[in-house]
């Protein structure tokens, strides 16, 4: 298991010291939406026998190289009901909008942005009480609960991908799991 991030500053880093998970900062260049040279995350990765990566805050675009070296292996958690609000300020955007109901979607990673197949989503009501903040905390919560149990059925649980979702089950054509 290995904690990789792009700032030396990140708060999880204490926390992944505390849980004795090794980590390390890799270099993200210049850019601030894309990996300047993705290699460098392949190589430590692929080093330390990490078979499946998990995004969470991770800000950046990857591309084909990454994509590939962990092809259906990649997941992500982003703070709306996909395929709704995409990229960034996601939940900003659908309090601004006014929606009724957001929430949060773990999807597999691919090349299009926030696009990939929905493994598990989590509907947050807005409140007529709401602020932006309260909505954005509540979100969080759900994002904090359903990506630990998105990730263990995504690991252990065969699966296919069935149009624009994952289908686990028994009965399912192993894929993955």
């Amino acid at each position: 298991m290995l904690l990789a991030v792009d700032q030396p500053d990140a708060p999880a880093i204490e926390r992944a010291r505390r849980l004795s998970i090794e980590t390390a900062v890799l270099p993200a260049g210049r850019f601030r939406t894309r990996l300047e040279d993705e290699r460098p995350w392949i190589e430590a990765l692929k080093e330390r026998g990490v078979s499946v990566v998990l995004l969470a805050g991770f800000m950046r675009r990857l591309h084909r190289e990454f994509l590939s070296a962990f092809d259906g292996r990649i997941l992500n958690i982003h703070p709306s009901l996909l395929p709704a609000f995409p990229g960034l300020e996601a939940i900003r955007r659908a309090f601004e909008h006014g929606v009724r109901v957001s929430g949060c979607t773990v999807h597999l990673v691919d090349a299009e942005l926030d696009h990939g197949p929905v493994v598990a989503q989590a509907a947050v009501e807005l409140r007529d009480d709401d602020t932006l903040e309260s909505f954005e905390t509540r979100i969080h919560e759900s994002e904090h609960r359903l990506y630990p149990m998105a990730v263990c059925r995504f690991i252990t649980e065969p699966w296919r991908i069935e149009g624009r979702r994952l289908a686990f089950g028994a009965d399912a054509k192993v894929t993955g799991g």
